[in-house]
């Protein structure tokens, strides 16, 4: 399974978004008001997430979350381990230099 790279381009629209929304905000609300509404917005996205981890506890994600993760680990140790691809190219290579060898031997006699 070939593992996929997130590309840089996303990470420079996120930037572009949180620009253009900063800016739209600047304009709605403007610059008296922005520091105010900043601050109220920062203790507002704290407290969802303190709020976000604490159902996780609760409710149990956070173990399910990391027995997921476990799991994927081992499921990934296993392919590598049953990876058996690389033997079968040295099985390959060797049933190859036998019979070109059998061949050399059988045209010289």
């Amino acid at each position: 399974m070939k593992e996929v790279k997130p590309s840089k381009k996303p990470l420079a629209i996120y930037y572009a978004i949180v620009l253009l929304v900063l800016l739209v905000a600047f304009l709605v609300v403007g610059p008296k008001d922005l520091p105010k509404v900043a601050r109220w917005l920062g203790r507002t996205v704290k407290k969802s997430r303190r709020l976000l981890n604490e159902i996780k506890k609760e409710s149990g994600w956070d173990e399910l979350e990391k027995e997921v993760r476990d799991v994927q680990h081992d499921v990934k140790d296993t392919v590598k381990q049953g990876d058996v691809s690389a033997e079968l190219r040295e099985a390959k290579k060797s049933v190859q230099d036998s019979a070109e060898k059998f061949d050399k031997d059988t045209k010289s006699n």
